[in-house]
């Protein structure tokens, strides 16, 4: 599936989230254009967090961990659509009675990307698996292996942009849909 993800469609969106085109893509990511993404923090009922290496076949920063599953909106796709395809497509979970907590979202904008983008919690203690290609490691990590594994490896910044107050909270014994609170307010980086 990775190979073929240059001719998907793709909306590009203003700074409203208002879909201003329909591009594939590949111009998509050559012309970084702002487009639609979701950001899904999978933890474990032990408290621990998922972590994954992206597939080096992957268009946008290959081989780099990541803290969460997901990935770029179809075209027509909601972000809650979007959010259980990923979870299907990246880790295999395909639960439709798993809880998915929506948490916020925001903006993110770098050298390589901009986009719009919607973040989400899930608890899962099942199994995992890679049919699709993206990802081809995982694991579920505690906070001091997570600190760890951040000083040896890249992860993609969007990710740690979006959800990284998440995380910090999800470490402090917080969880999703208990006494977290309301969601972050969104956030921006240039």
């Amino acid at each position: 599936m990775v190979a073929d993800a240059g001719r998907e469609l793709v909306d590009v969106v203003d700074d409203q989230d208002r879909v201003v085109a329909v591009v594939p893509r590949r111009r998509m990511r050559a012309e970084r254009l702002r487009h639609r993404a979701v950001f899904i923090m999978v933890t474990s009922g032990e408290g621990r967090l998922l972590v994954h290496r992206r597939s080096d076949a992957k268009d946008l920063w290959p081989g780099w961990w990541d803290v969460a599953v997901g990935g770029v909106v179809a075209s027509g796709e909601t972000y809650d659509e979007a959010a259980r395809r990923e979870l299907a497509e990246e880790v295999g979970i395909a639960d439709p009675a798993l809880a998915v907590t929506p948490l916020g979202g925001g903006a993110y904008t770098d050298d390589d990307v901009a986009l719009i983008g919607r973040c989400y919690a899930a608890v899962w203690d099942g199994p995992l698996h890679f049919a699709d290609g993206e990802v081809t490691e995982a694991r579920l990590v505690t906070r001091t292996e997570y600190e760890l594994l951040r000083r040896e490896v890249p992860f993609l910044p969007d990710s740690l942009a979006l959800l990284g107050d998440h995380i910090e909270r999800f470490w402090a014994g917080e969880r999703p849909g208990t006494s977290a609170g309301p969601p972050l307010p969104p956030v921006t980086t240039a």
